[in-house]
């Protein structure tokens, strides 16, 4: 599965390192993201190490904290959601599309429902085909409408987290 989603991620120009088995609310994912290095080098001089407890998170709407935040140290490129059936890949990518583009990976043998494709490319969800022989190719375009969204504790949350496992060493297999 990690090479379809590496392939997946290259064939939507997303170039950045796998955080595989990510899980919030309830959807579990893989986050394409890479580290800001200058961000990276100023939190670490300063002792900003990634804060993973959400209840600190609540403060940032207390105006009297928002010259103690971190400035976030990674730049989420796009999420990835491998589903067996283009008819499950809005619902996977729900909530994600309002964090960074989505894109719904799905295997090369599957039926093309035009119905599920339209219904993605509406959204701004996209979708992905890839095989087990590691070939990709991109169905629908995924559209970054965080934006449309606007910035959350849960997002910058997001965030921290994936610092923290962007900053765990890169596993042998990977």
């Amino acid at each position: 599965m990690q090479q379809r989603l590496r392939h997946a991620a290259q064939v939507l120009g997303w170039d950045g390192r796998l955080v595989q088995d990510v899980e919030v609310l309830g959807t579990r994912f893989t986050a394409v993201a890479r580290i800001r290095p200058n961000v990276h080098r100023w939190r670490m001089h300063n002792g900003w190490a990634p804060e993973l407890d959400p209840a600190w998170f609540k403060t940032w709407s207390e105006p009297e904290h928002h010259d103690q935040l971190p400035v976030a140290a990674v730049d989420l490129l796009g999420t990835l959601v491998p589903v067996n059936r283009p008819s499950k890949a809005l619902q996977a990518c729900g909530m994600l599309l309002t964090l960074a583009p989505c894109a719904a990976v799905l295997p090369s043998t599957g039926t093309n429902d035009v119905l599920s494709m339209l219904e993605l490319d509406y959204y701004g969800a996209g979708a992905v085909r890839t095989s087990s022989r590691g070939d990709a190719e991109l169905v629908i375009a995924p559209e970054d409408r965080a934006a449309e969204f606007g910035s959350s504790t849960f997002g910058r949350w997001l965030l921290e987290v994936l610092y923290s496992r962007l900053l765990e060493p890169e596993p042998e297999n990977a």
